[in-house]
């Protein structure tokens, strides 16, 4: 009899000690998703076509010369993963990023990485300034934005904006400008990623057809 007390006795509390332990894990699982290494991971998705690109308008060539790419210079606030936007309709002066979103790696490597593959694309060959020869013409860039800019709280863009200057050995052979926007299907990240690389698809691919118009042999 002192035995079934002592179970019924011990009953409440293992059942308090079982929902204790359940509270616990869940909010430990909630503590895990809200780190900041759990946020969402954006790159610029796969090479495009001028076909399936909408948003892109020049027509790449069929061959360029060989080119030494340098690594793409992005103002400080950029040079990071965070994936920021823009405001307009409330203080478009405040770059401000999101808490759940990251690109896979800084937007100046995410570019040049795609522009190295729409290079290859168009058969053109890309070496690295170290492998290069000494006549061999390079290309910098300068990306002074990639954002995602708000003109009201259910409309954005993508907007990327990009200078490229080609030297062969110290001296400026040309240099110009590429703006591009793209409208975002979304008010959010994922929309925000979407028009970045819809325009950042199409501002490379004004590059390379300016590229081609160059005497670079």
């Amino acid at each position: 009899m002192n035995t079934l007390q002592a179970r019924r006795t011990d009953a409440p509390r293992r059942a308090r000690l079982v929902a204790g332990l359940s509270a616990l894990a869940i909010l430990s699982a909630c503590s895990v998703v809200s780190r900041p290494d759990a946020a969402m991971l954006y790159d610029l998705g796969p090479l495009r076509t001028q076909a399936s690109s909408s948003t892109q308008t020049s027509q790449p060539p069929t061959s360029l010369p060989p080119l030494s790419i340098a690594d793409v210079q992005v103002p400080a606030w950029l040079d990071s993963s965070l994936i920021f936007y823009r405001l307009n309709y409330a203080n478009e002066q405040q770059p401000r990023p999101y808490a759940q979103a990251r690109w896979s790696m800084p937007p100046g490597q995410l570019l040049q990485q795609h522009l190295k593959s729409r290079l290859a694309a168009a058969g053109g060959a890309v070496l690295s300034p170290s492998a290069a020869a000494a006549n061999v013409p390079v290309l910098r860039i300068e990306a002074d934005d990639f954002t995602q800019i708000f003109s009201s709280p259910t409309q954005s863009t993508g907007q990327v904006s990009l200078r490229a200057s080609v030297f062969r050995e110290r001296t400026l052979i040309a240099q110009r400008s590429f703006v591009r926007q793209a409208p975002a299907p979304a008010a959010d990240a994922g929309g925000g990623v979407r028009a970045l690389a819809g325009a950042s698809d199409a501002a490379l691919g004004d590059m390379i057809a300016w590229l081609a118009t160059l005497n670079l042999k």
